[in-house]
């Protein structure tokens, strides 16, 4: 599996962001969405079946990809150690299942997480930058993002003013997420969250995907999980056309993180299946593709125990989050 650096391009597209009209000119530039056919292809794509012995190993690849999440207002740190308990021992039971990829909570539940998963190879991910409405001035999202990571984040999960974007002040948000990847600087990788669902149109989509990359992203993720439409085939499909062809643009390799609405483990391995076809196995790794999700371990957990026994144990076997 190759590992090419993640590092900004952003010295290949100094002209392009020199200024808000060069920075549109190139987004607006881009090759405009075919819906039907993206959707199209995600829905045919999705129709795949795979043996027995592939679906287990899906299964534990994407145990392996979650970040298992907790944002809700009522988060207490009992309920963090808990959860943080469960990414690092998913199955008490099974101690061959793999550990999930991070736990994501609010900034001032890092410190908490990071003590639960400490010596487990389990990131701490922590959504910051005004989560989930993005809608802060620059020095309040820099501070978020400082408070986490000094709490001890590794990944730090930003989104996006879509009233900025949509309004088309792109360098705006493109120098907001630049400044928030300095931040980061080499302690956290950097995830940017869209909120796809309320970019209206597939164009939208690809722009922000540029948009974010450009700006030194780490990860482009569709969603918050906080919004009625959240990741989907189609419009994760889209984002992994972006990463791909930016890597062959710029050499630069950038994660994809759908999050929010994938509940089974049916659902999962369509993503799965996305992938392989799209990028290939170079992003088949936790490093480069996470699952934004809480209810979709529970469902993975029973689907392998019941590869194993050939019995469906039923959700009273698992813990609830």
């Amino acid at each position: 599996m190759t590992m090419p650096t993640t590092a900004p391009a952003a010295l290949a597209f100094a002209d392009v962001t020199a200024s808000d009209s060069a920075l549109r000119r190139f987004l607006h530039g881009l090759p405009g969405v075919d819906a039907v056919g993206l959707e199209a292809r995600a829905a045919s794509l999705g129709t795949r079946s795979i043996k027995t012995t592939s679906k287990a190993y899906a299964i534990d690849l994407a145990i392996s990809m979650i970040d298992l999440t907790t944002l809700e207002g009522a988060d207490t740190p009992g309920k963090v150690r808990a959860l943080a308990a469960k990414a690092v021992r998913p199955d008490p039971t099974d101690r061959t299942t793999p550990t999930t990829a991070a736990v994501c909570v609010y900034p001032d539940m890092v410190a908490t997480a990071k003590a639960a998963v400490a010596g487990s190879g389990v990131k701490v991910a922590s959504v910051a930058t005004a989560f989930p409405a993005g809608r802060a001035a620059l020095p309040v999202k820099l501070a978020d993002t400082a408070d986490a990571i000094a709490a001890g984040a590794d990944e730090i999960d930003m989104v996006i003013d879509r009233g900025a974007f949509l309004a088309g002040h792109y360098l705006k948000v493109y120098e907001q997420i630049a400044a928030v990847k300095a931040e980061c600087g080499d302690r956290a990788r950097l995830k940017v969250i869209f909120e796809t669902g309320e970019l209206s149109t597939y164009d939208n989509i690809r722009r922000a995907s540029w948009l974010g990359m450009m700006a030194g992203a780490d990860f482009i993720k569709t969603s918050t999980g906080k919004v009625a439409v959240n990741a989907t085939p189609a419009n994760t499909l889209l984002m992994l056309e972006a990463v791909r062809d930016f890597r062959a643009q710029t050499g630069v390799q950038i994660g994809v993180k759908p999050a929010g609405g994938i509940r089974n483990t049916k659902e999962a391995i369509k993503f799965l299946v996305l992938v392989n076809e799209t990028v290939g196995e170079d992003w088949l790794d936790n490093h480069w593709f996470r699952f934004g999700a809480s209810s979709l371990l529970n469902d993975l957990l029973m689907q392998r125990q019941k590869l194993a026994t050939g019995r469906y144990s039923g959700p009273d076997y698992v813990t609830v989050d």
